[in-house]
């Protein structure tokens, strides 16, 4: 039997991976074959993305599996969404991209509505007002002056900006686009009008492409010094959470996801976006899915809690691991600490502890006492959040929500898929963890002819995977 060998780069906020896919016949199995850590890094007060970083450590990774002879037959890209790097007439990329998490956009939404009103553009996008959004960015940056964005001849998002960096090629994906708040809801095309009216120039934008699109090949100098030739690299779901719901091994439609990692995304997959008054006041979101679906769903503040506390205690002589972790919440499960995940101060407080520690003082709880009572807050606190947006949910989905599948790093911890289940009163399947790399393996497979749809990739992806289903409990 013939094996054909796929790559998936998933980049991350915190960290990037490579996995390589294997299909043969009806089988698939895939390996972790290089990781690398990825961070905000901050240049005078602002906060960037060291994209030539990523780009490095991905010719790294090609580079040794030429050494192993691997022949692949393409390349797929997924990263987080909004974010944007700008490239010039000359083809350079003008600077680093800027992080959602940098601060130039406080405030910022506030002055669009003077133009644009918040129900007006909700209305016209479907997208949930957070004030990264690649429109509020833009904006800003037009604020600032920009010198990047007066010569930018095109905007690409991160994963077209490094599939461009690797190939040359330069495309518009749909479901990373999605994310942007730039788009009509109907067409899901850019809505310039919109732009216009405040002073956006929408001539740096492609056109939109759906995934499956080849975007090119390995540039000659990287094809050269990996051995591997010339590549084909794809465009897959490149935002994180289309290729991760791509692969929910769900058997049909009456499921809620969980996308869990440092954001947790809470939704239900649609035909067609839901942008009603309601919507609008609950702050949902329509984000582009696969083969013309809708991502209906709500962006929750996830495991950056934890991550930031575990920051802090590495620095002080503290460095759990996550099953260290899992078990120091659950000998304090009576902690009765609780917290809004969603609360703007955990955006991006400098101590997050301390910001817990303020947040249960200020609402005359009591302090943690320990590190493990601080992590049985935030898990509560986070399972009590999930069943709020599930109850949301409802009220919107067509269907029955049967089951919750929990998806991503976060499916790993059993305690608080417990929790959840208890909590939703529903039972809640986990796994697969590495749902965003197979979701963008499955679609470079479906690129190449290998599977059909969505649902076939499902089935694959759970026959592939470990899956744990959780019970609630009283």
């Amino acid at each position: 039997m013939v094996e054909k060998h796929f790559l998936a780069f998933d980049c991350g906020a915190t960290s990037g991976r490579a996995v390589l896919g294997t299909f043969s016949g009806e089988a698939f199995r895939m390996e972790e074959v290089y990781r690398f850590p990825n961070a905000t890094m901050e240049l005078g007060g602002k906060f960037y993305w060291n994209v030539y970083s990523i780009y490095s450590h991905m010719v790294e990774c090609l580079r040794q599996l030429g050494q192993r002879g691997v022949k692949l037959e393409s390349i797929g890209i997924d990263t987080w969404g909004v974010d944007f790097g700008l490239v010039g007439a000359d083809g350079s990329l003008l600077g680093l991209p800027r992080a959602y998490r940098d601060p130039y956009t406080e405030g910022v939404p506030e002055r669009v509505y003077e133009t644009v009103p918040r129900a007006e553009l909700y209305a016209a996008t479907g997208i949930q007002i957070m004030n990264f959004n690649s429109i509020f960015q833009l904006y800003a940056q037009q604020g600032e002056g920009s010198v990047a964005l007066r010569h930018a001849e095109r905007l690409l998002f991160m994963p077209d900006l490094l599939a461009y960096m690797l190939t040359g090629g330069a495309v518009c994906e749909y479901t990373v686009a999605s994310t942007s708040g730039m788009m009509d809801q109907c067409t899901r095309g850019f809505n310039t009008l919109l732009l216009r009216r405040l002073g956006i120039d929408s001539r740096v934008l492609l056109p939109v492409v759906d995934p499956g699109v080849r975007v090119g090949v390995l540039r000659s100098g990287i094809a050269q010094a990996t051995g591997l030739g010339e590549v084909p690299v794809v465009a897959v779901a490149g935002h994180d959470t289309a290729s991760a719901i791509a692969a929910v091994p769900a058997a049909d439609e009456r499921f809620a996801y969980l996308s869990s990692g440092t954001w947790s995304l809470m939704g239900i997959e649609t035909e067609a976006p839901i942008v009603t008054d309601r919507s609008a006041e609950l702050n949902f979101t329509n984000e582009g899915g696969i083969e013309g679906t809708t991502r209906f769903l709500k962006n929750i503040t996830g495991m950056w809690l934890l991550e930031q506390c575990r920051k802090k205690w590495v620095a002080a002589g503290r460095d759990y691991s996550y099953p260290e972790m899992v078990r120091m919440a659950q000998a304090e499960a009576s902690f009765a600490g609780r917290i809004n995940p969603d609360d703007a101060r955990f955006a991006n407080p400098a101590d997050m502890e301390q910001e817990i520690f303020d947040a249960l003082a200020e609402g005359g709880q009591a302090r943690p006492t320990s590190d493990g009572q601080t992590l049985a807050c935030i898990y509560h606190s986070l399972a009590d959040r999930y069943a709020e947006v599930l109850t949301m949910l409802r009220e919107f989905a067509p269907f029955e929500i049967e089951r919750l599948h929990v998806i991503g790093g976060g499916a790993a911890n059993r305690l608080l898929n417990q929790w959840t289940a208890d909590r939703l009163g529903l039972p809640v399947v986990a796994g697969p963890t590495e749902a965003t790399a197979l979701g963008n393996l499955m679609l470079q497979a479906k690129a190449a002819g290998l599977v059909a749809d969505r649902w076939q990739m499902r089935r694959l992806v759970a026959r592939a995977s470990e899956l744990e289903t959780f019970e609630p409990q009283a």
